[in-house]
């Protein structure tokens, strides 16, 4: 439009970051989906099971936090791979209102055959290492502090 009001070219698609952090995120899961499909995995069943390959144990707790999930969408994804015996939950003794979560052999296995996929989403982002590196601290550095300044408030 010829006649905005200053001011109004910051509510431009084009003029913001979250636009293309959007698009961008959409568009990696979807590189993600034919290589999970042959594991059975959804991505955030994925990105579950990575951080028990990584720990082995987890508290319902840690892993919504870890993983920026609520409980609604967590526990539906939990029981589809306790369903496929990837992980067994039970209560914990010391808090009942939490879940266990613990790794299978069985999920540990599927470890193996996952190995391959960060190199290949890493080559389909056609980014250089030292631009993946700079993606990847920036993201982070944006995420942390928008999470403090969510706690400060």
């Amino acid at each position: 439009m010829s006649d905005e009001k200053p001011g109004y070219e910051k509510l431009r698609l084009q003029n913001q970051v979250c636009f293309p952090l959007y698009a961008c995120s959409k568009e990696l899961v979807r590189q993600y989906t034919p290589y999970l499909r042959e594991l059975g995995l959804t991505y955030t069943q994925y990105i579950v099971m990575m951080v028990l390959w990584e720990r082995e144990s987890v508290s319902s707790r840690e892993l919504a936090e870890c993983l920026h999930l609520d409980y609604g969408t967590l526990t539906p994804v939990l029981k589809k791979l306790a369903g496929a015996g990837y992980l067994i939950r039970e209560r914990s003794a010391e808090d009942e209102r939490l879940l266990k979560l613990s790794l299978t052999e069985k999920g540990g296995g599927l470890r193996d055959k996952a190995v391959d996929i960060p190199p290949k989403i890493a080559e389909c982002m056609g980014l250089s290492a030292e631009e993946f590196g700079m993606l990847y601290e920036l993201t982070y550095k944006a995420l942390k502090h928008m999470e403090e300044d969510n706690d400060n408030r």
